[in-house]
C-alpha cells in the first residue's frame, strides 16, 4: 500500500512540483484544493504525512498545525519561505517534525520524509511497563488498570514511559522535558503542566487516582 502525504500549500507552481517529486518517489499525493476547509480535507484525505507552508490563506500554517495536534499525532513538515528562526522555533513548539526551507534540496526532502514516515509506523514495540497494577502498553498507546483502559497521545506516553521507567524516583521537570525534547516531543515547561493534568485525568476515569504525584519544588513520581 503505498503512504499517502497531503500537500498544504498555495503556490500552484511549488505544488505542482511536489506532487511530481514524491509521486514520482512512490507516494500518493494529494494537495488542498479549497483553504477554508483545510481540516475538512486532512480528515477525508486521511494521509501519513503533511506538508505545509506557512503563508496561506486564511488560517496560515502555525494555525493549522496547532489544530491539526489537537487530534493527529500525523508528521508534519514545514517546507515554507519564511526562514527565520522563530519561524523555525515556532513550528518546532506547536508540534512540527521537520522545517525545510525553499528553494528546498528534493535529495533532503525526501530523506527527511522517509525518515519520519519510518518512525512515525516502524512496527509496533511489545515492550510493556507494570507498577502498582498499572500497565502501559507501549504497542497500543494505553494504560490499563482493573480491566479499564485508556487511550493516550504521543506527548502522554512518552511522559509516563519517562515515570514508569523511573518508578519510585522523583523525576524533575526539567529532566522530563529534556528527555521528550530528546525524543523531538517538543513540550515547554508549561505544556508540560498541561499533558500531566491530562494524564492524570484519564487515570482517574479508570480508577487510578493519585497514581502521578506531586513533590513540591522536586518534580513528579509514581
Amino acid at each position: 500500500m503505498k503512504e499517502k502525504i497531503l500537500i498544504i500549500e498555495d503556490d500552484f507552481t511549488i505544488q505542482t512540483q511536489l506532487k511530481t517529486l514524491l509521486s514520482g518517489n512512490g507516494y500518493e499525493v494529494f494537495a488542498v484544493t479549497d483553504f477554508s476547509r483545510t481540516i475538512e480535507q486532512l480528515k477525508e484525505a486521511a494521509p501519513h504525512l503533511v506538508i505545509l507552508d506557512i503563508k496561506l490563506p486564511g488560517n496560515n500554517g502555525f494555525e493549522i498545525c496547532s489544530q491539526i495536534r489537537t487530534f493527529s499525532d500525523i508528521p508534519i513538515v514545514f517546507v515554507t519561505s519564511s526562514n527565520t528562526d522563530m519561524d523555525e522555533l515556532n513550528s518546532i513548539m506547536l508540534g512540527g517534525d521537520a522545517f525545510i526551507t525553499k528553494p528546498y534540496n528534493p535529495a533532503i526532502l525526501l530523506a527527511k520524509i522517509a525518515a519520519l514516515l519510518k518512525k512515525a509506523y516502524r512496527s509496533p514495540q511489545t515492550e510493556i511497563y507494570m507498577w502498582k497494577e498499572a500497565t502501559l502498553h507501549l504497542e497500543s498507546s494505553m494504560i490499563e488498570y482493573k480491566g479499564q483502559k485508556a487511550e493516550l497521545t504521543k506527548n502522554e506516553l512518552k511522559i509516563l514511559y519517562y515515570l514508569f521507567k523511573n518508578a519510585g524516583k522523583i523525576c524533575s521537570r526539567n529532566d522530563i522535558v529534556d528527555f521528550l525534547w530528546d525524543n523531538q516531543l517538543y513540550v515547554d515547561d508549561n505544556a508540560l503542566s498541561v499533558n500531566i493534568t491530562r494524564i492524570r485525568d484519564k487515570l482517574a476515569a479508570i480508577g487510578l487516582v493519585d497514581f502521578i504525584k506531586t513533590k513540591h519544588r522536586q518534580g513528579y513520581t509514581l
